[in-house]
């Protein structure tokens, strides 16, 4: 692409507004190293001094982080910040839990049903495949692979439904409840019945979003977490029993 020299403002400026712009909508992403400054200044046609300008605006910012003979890779500022006094909040207070999921809630229920409404030829086809990839993860016994191709599924429909803060508010939320998911999807493996409902839970989501049907988008992504949130409960219950039990034993 070629950037138009703006009449008030540098070039540099204008460079910079579009780098920041792929950071938001998640074109770049968080550890996202930048393409050689050579052809990144050929994508934008700009010159190589107005790139490093550019650059340098956006190191300042906190967007980007620059390392001598490593390239500029893009920050997690935009995430970190919210990430990390939560993970912390958790740990401490476990009631937390009950408002985080209600809260997940919220939000993937209206992902959902803007992606059904915006979602464009390629985000369905990138939908497709991320879907295609978790259904694949679930036919194997690495659960590693399923945790984090459950997370890439939410984020791509967190993406698609062109809404800038709910894609990097879905991105820290999932940073915050990894482990929640972790447990939760070991806790489900070990239970073929509810393995297969979760399955079908996402493919109900990503059918009705593919097929452009906002309400039973949202329908299904609410279904979904109340149907995570009734597990992690059965599973805290099952857990304080089993717990009790080892005590009486010992």
């Amino acid at each position: 692409m070629s950037l138009l020299r703006p009449a008030a403002s540098r070039l540099s400026d204008t460079v910079a507004a579009e780098l920041e712009k792929r950071i938001l909508e998640g074109s770049l992403k968080p550890g996202d190293r930048l393409p050689p400054e050579r052809a990144l200044a050929l994508d934008l046609g700009v010159s190589r001094p107005s790139l490093r300008e550019a650059i340098q605006k956006l190191v300042s910012k906190g967007l980007l982080s620059t390392r001598h003979g490593g390239g500029t890779h893009v920050t997690d500022r935009l995430e970190a910040h919210f990430v990390d006094p939560w993970q912390d909040m958790l740990k401490g207070h476990p009631l937390l839990h009950r408002d985080l999921l209600e809260f997940r809630q919220m939000l993937e229920r209206q992902a959902a049903a803007l992606a059904a409404e915006r979602a464009t030829d390629v985000d369905i086809g990138r939908l497709d495949a991320v879907h295609s990839a978790l259904e694949a993860s679930y036919r194997s016994d690495d659960l590693a692979l399923c945790i984090d191709a459950d997370v890439v599924f939410h984020q791509a429909i967190a993406e698609a439904s062109h809404n800038v803060l709910i894609g990097h508010l879905t991105a820290s939320l999932m940073r915050v409840i990894h482990g929640h998911i972790a447990g939760n999807l070991e806790h489900l493996h070990a239970r073929p019945e509810r393995w297969n409902q979760l399955q079908s839970q996402h493919r109900a989501i990503w059918q009705a979003i593919r097929e452009h049907r906002p309400q039973e988008a949202a329908s299904a992504a609410r279904d979904h977490i109340e149907f995570v949130r009734q597990s992690i409960e059965n599973n805290s219950r099952e857990e304080e029993r089993r717990q009790s039990a080892l005590r009486r034993a010992g």
